[in-house]
C-alpha cells in the first residue's frame, strides 16, 4: 500500500520515482513541492525545501513509517513554505490558472 501525505503545496509518497512510474518503497520517499505552480520559486528556495524536508526525516529517524509521520513531516513543511511567502523569499505565481492566496493575501508596501 502506497502512504502519502498531501498538502495543499507539499506532497509525499513513501516511494521512489522509476521511469515515471511511483513506486511504493518502505525506504524511500519521494516530494512534490507546489504541484499547482502556485508560487514563483528561486532554485535556492526550493534548496530551502529540500534541506527542510531531509532535516524533519531526520528527526523523525528511528520512528515507524505512517501516514501520521508523512503528515506531521507534511505539515510542518507546509508552515515553512508559508514562512518563505512570508518573508519574501518565494512569491504569488500571478500567471498560475487559478490565483487563490491560500497562504493569506499579498502583502503591499505603502
Amino acid at each position: 500500500m502506497l502512504l502519502k501525505s498531501t498538502t495543499r503545496h507539499i506532497r509525499i509518497f513513501a516511494a521512489e520515482l522509476v521511469n515515471d512510474d511511483i513506486v511504493p518503497s518502505e525506504t524511500k520517499l519521494t516530494i512534490d513541492i507546489d504541484p499547482d505552480n502556485e508560487f514563483l520559486w528561486s532554485p535556492e528556495a526550493l534548496q530551502q525545501v529540500y534541506r527542510k524536508f531531509e532535516e524533519l526525516v531526520a528527526q523523525s529517524a528511528g520512528q515507524d513509517l505512517t501516514e501520521y509521520t508523512l503528515r506531521r513531516i507534511g505539515s510542518d513543511l507546509e508552515h515553512f513554505v508559508r514562512s518563505l511567502l512570508q518573508n519574501g523569499t518565494i512569491a504569488y505565481n500571478l500567471e498560475t490558472r487559478a490565483v487563490n492566496y491560500s497562504m493569506g493575501l499579498p502583502q503591499v508596501s505603502p
